[in-house]
């Protein structure tokens, strides 16, 4: 090869010295992220020493407080573990949670009365473009449903032609519905209620023929308030798709990956075999993923502007989201819903967190 071709593949094989400086930098950038700016929800979250969410004012499985005001359920574990994330060691137990019907959600969280929507509430074009909203991912894969007395012999939504149906104002219920019967060509009479123990009274106090909500609801309100639940029929129709998010308000962007983070963060460790009994002993783990997202590899807390073992607190107090879900509305549940599309993406479902590095 001739003395000058050498010369030129050499120059091609061997950086310069400004080459390699810059690509050790990019190596450093890469192994030390940038720490994230605290933000304003997240400065004042930890100078008021507690998280304020906003829930329901009580469906069983979701948000539900018992007669010494403590509550349980789905979107209540998911405030326990932001809670968790931010203030470390007994953070769980710093989330205040404030009921909120379906009318007072959004204003609740535009205000600032909380810092977290976690109410059943599903994420349209509309609300997040329209309501300084942003929603951060979905903790629940649900669709409207309908609920009949058995007595009444119905097997098909379409046969509820001129029922009176039960529903809740300010909701995409409302749309649902009318959509429904517009298409299938059938009539209904309404009667709207917002509070929804009231609603539940009014349905079981024979007011409506049906009471139409997410199934998840149906299946709450069935398991916890029907004397006899096998006298309640769900009928087999989903007439929507309600993907159930978090929601916070817009212009925060750190608290938005906060609390985006924490979910997927829960998600993955059910993916991993992270759980709320053995995540001390996996802070042993080889696996390099499980490393970074306990926190024994740094640079994910840092990114978040919370402590490194962030993830490691939520898991250990509340649990991963499918420990979270089976005790809230699964199979260890009243409720005892099938995982279905919120079952993990590696066993057929939706549930599919985005990378942990």
């Amino acid at each position: 090869m001739p003395p000058s071709q050498k010369t030129t593949l050499a120059a091609r094989l061997l950086p310069s010295s400004a080459a390699t400086a810059a690509a050790l930098l990019l190596a450093a950038t890469a192994a030390f992220p940038t720490p994230a700016a605290a933000g304003p929800t997240l400065d004042a979250v930890r100078k008021r020493g507690e998280l304020a969410c906003g829930v329901t004012t009580g469906v069983a499985g979701f948000s539900l407080a018992d007669s010494q005001g403590r509550y349980t359920g789905l979107d209540v574990d998911f405030c326990r573990q932001v809670a968790a994330a931010i203030f470390g060691e007994g953070g769980a137990a710093k989330a205040k949670f404030v009921p909120l019907t379906s009318q007072q959600r959004f204003t609740a969280i535009q205000s600032g009365e909380v810092d977290i929507l976690t109410r059943n509430t599903t994420w349209t074009l509309l609300r997040d473009t329209t309501l300084g909203l942003n929603f951060t991912a979905v903790n629940f894969y649900d669709g409207q449903g309908f609920m009949v007395p058995k007595s009444l012999g119905v097997k098909s939504a379409r046969e509820l032609n001129g029922a009176t149906v039960c529903l809740q104002p300010g909701t995409t219920t409302e749309q649902n519905l009318a959509d429904y019967f517009r298409a299938n060509g059938m009539q209904y009479k309404p009667v709207v209620i917002e509070n929804f123990s009231e609603i539940e009274s009014a349905y079981f106090a024979g007011r409506c023929d049906v009471y139409t909500t997410d199934k998840s609801g149906l299946a709450s309100t069935r398991a916890s308030r029907a004397g006899n639940p096998d006298d309640q029929v769900i009928l087999p129709e989903t007439i929507s798709k309600e993907p159930l998010s978090p929601a916070v308000r817009q212009g925060d962007d750190e608290w938005n990956d906060l609390v985006r983070w924490v979910l997927y963060a829960t998600i993955e460790a059910e993916e991993k075999g992270v759980s709320q009994k053995n995540v001390d002993e996996m802070l042993k783990s080889d696996d390099p993923g499980v490393k970074r997202l306990l926190g024994v590899t740094p640079g994910m807390g840092k990114a978040l502007g919370v402590d490194e073992k962030w993830a490691y607190y939520a898991i250990k107090q509340v649990g991963n989201y499918g420990e979270v879900f089976e005790r809230n509305v699964g199979r260890d549940s009243p409720l005892k819903l099938e995982r279905g599309l919120n079952e993990l993406w590696t066993r057929g479902g939706l549930m599919y967190a985005m990378p942990v590095r």
